[in-house]
């Protein structure tokens, strides 16, 4: 009867534990990082908001600050829970706190891969079909934080070109469009002259590729690629991860890891909104693939 006893005690201090670790949070903060004006990524991630709900049981919100830097002082801060993060950005967040997040997936393109490009682009008519084309000319970046859409051209293209990324340098201006839309939107309407904007690179350009923010321009139908030409490719960049706080109940990091894991196969509509564009899903992703990112931030930007 006492070993009865003991078991029985034991097996309802187990369950009372799981179910206050299930309890432990009232709510669950997403961010979402820009690349397209609020709305549209609100929109994006509005189904994932629902299934993220029902499998938490709690109110899910969503967060789409005007900047890269609202996402990443949110999840420092702890006012938000996940996020889906360029490689630049999480080795901000990783340098500030290496405590405060830690990836767990990565989107998977169409052929397996998880890697991207930054792309730089100008508009067909202006006859600028390379980097030298641009000199003296103005050149877009979308934002500080943005992997593509700053870090890794700001270290590719001075290694190719001799270029700096000061005004007046080798480009007569050089400036920060505020995000890949953003950039993607000056060049098709002439405002600058050329931009880095980020792209899977596979599929069709006239598409804008299978996925990434010109994907997204194309279907939200502000951009018709054929009046846009490519004029620069990076080398390969590691797909950001996505992110959950560390300090986290264990039990809801399992389940936010596996919804979004298996939300291609449950709902492929959705994960094109969530993930860009075409794509496998997620795969599993540790601080590893990161390391050489890490680095170069290091270097280059600084925390």
């Amino acid at each position: 009867m006492k070993t009865l006893a003991l078991a029985l005690a034991a097996t309802t201090a187990l369950t009372t534990a799981a179910f206050a670790d299930s309890h432990a949070i009232s709510e669950f903060r997403i961010g979402i990082l820009g690349g397209e004006n609020a709305q549209d990524r609100m929109n994006s991630y509005a189904c994932l908001q629902n299934y993220a709900a029902e499998e938490l049981g709690v109110e899910v919100k969503l967060f789409a600050p005007a900047d890269y830097n609202g996402v990443i002082q949110g999840l420092l801060g702890g006012t938000l829970d996940m996020a889906w993060l360029g490689a630049s950005s999480y080795a901000a967040t990783y340098l500030q706190d290496p405590e405060a997040v830690e990836p767990v997936l990565v989107k998977q393109n169409l052929d397996g891969s998880i890697g991207y490009h930054s792309i730089g682009f100008a508009r067909k008519d202006s006859g600028i079909t390379s980097l030298e084309d641009l000199k003296g000319k103005t050149f877009g970046f979308g934002d500080p934080n943005s992997t593509s859409g700053y870090l890794i051209p700001s270290i590719e293209i001075p290694a190719e070109t001799g270029a700096t990324m000061d005004s007046g340098d080798y480009f007569g201006e050089v400036k920060f469009t505020g995000g890949h839309e953003q950039t993607i939107v000056a060049v098709y309407n002439g405002d600058i002259n050329g931009g880095v904007t980020w792209a899977d690179a596979q599929g069709n350009w006239e598409d804008g590729y299978n996925s990434g923010a010109l994907r997204k321009a194309v279907d939200a139908g502000l951009v018709d690629m054929n009046e846009l030409v490519q004029i620069w490719k990076s080398k390969v960049i590691p797909e950001g991860p996505v992110v959950l706080r560390k300090s986290l109940p264990d039990d809801v990091k399992a389940k936010m890891t596996a919804l979004v894991d298996r939300l291609y196969e449950n709902d492929k509509d959705c994960a094109y909104g969530v993930a860009a564009g075409e794509t496998l899903g997620f795969q599993p992703v540790t601080h590893d693939t990161y390391t050489s990112v890490i680095e170069a931030r290091k270097a280059k930007i600084g925390g």
